[in-house]
């Protein structure tokens, strides 16, 4: 019986400033689509309350840091907020060759990075529906000083003016419909007429050429 050919992965690049919801908008996505994983990304800030190495983040020091970097290990890695986050090059790749969709959720920097490496992946900005609510959610966090919070909204003014280097925008006010959003895009995403696959569309035409008869 012939087989469908598996597809290669998509890769979904999603950025926003910090406090408008990215993470849980990935991982929300994760849960409710089947073939789509989130990438977890190295960084050298310490875990918050409720998060596990490997999980929400790879936690290292900055020497291990500095290796990975030294070693070519990362897709992308840039500085922000003071600290370090690094994409695996290594999980991307085997996690789109296995015909799984990626989430990654990174900065402005590091899609900057992979934009201009001529990557090829689809570019997603979250916007919060307000400055206010913006602010609103990181003060709610909790973990970090007024004058941290200052530095994140202080940065957010700056990534903002970035969306439109994006392919798509996600407006997160209720998750619930910003998950739906999201979806749609990388359903449509994957039904691309570049990434449906030559392989199948010749083996679709093969099997609808007449058998040429002898004599």
């Amino acid at each position: 019986m012939d087989k469908t050919p598996t597809r290669r992965g998509v890769l979904f690049v999603v950025s926003a400033p910090s406090g408008a919801g990215k993470t849980s908008l990935c991982q929300r996505l994760v849960a409710e689509l089947d073939d789509v994983v989130q990438s977890v990304s190295y960084t050298t800030r310490p875990p918050r309350p409720g998060e596990r190495h490997g999980r929400e983040y790879y936690f290292v020091s900055r020497e291990v840091f500095r290796q990975h970097v030294a070693a070519g290990d990362f897709l992308e890695w840039a500085e922000v907020h003071g600290e370090w986050y690094g994409t695996s090059r290594q999980q991307v790749e085997a996690a789109t060759h296995a015909g799984k969709d990626v989430l990654l959720a990174i900065d402005v920097q590091g899609a900057a990075q992979l934009r201009a490496a001529g990557l090829d992946a689809v570019f997603v900005f979250v916007l919060p529906p307000s400055w206010e609510v913006l602010r609103a959610r990181l003060q709610q966090r909790g973990s970090e000083s007024p004058a941290a919070v200052a530095r994140r909204l202080a940065v957010a003014r700056q990534e903002l003016a970035h969306y439109t280097e994006y392919d798509y925008v996600v407006v997160n006010d209720e998750l619930a419909k910003a998950v739906a959003v999201l979806r749609a895009i990388v359903v449509a995403e994957r039904h691309r007429v570049r990434r449906v696959g030559c392989a199948l569309v010749s083996g679709l035409l093969q099997a609808a050429t007449p058998a040429t008869e002898d004599g």
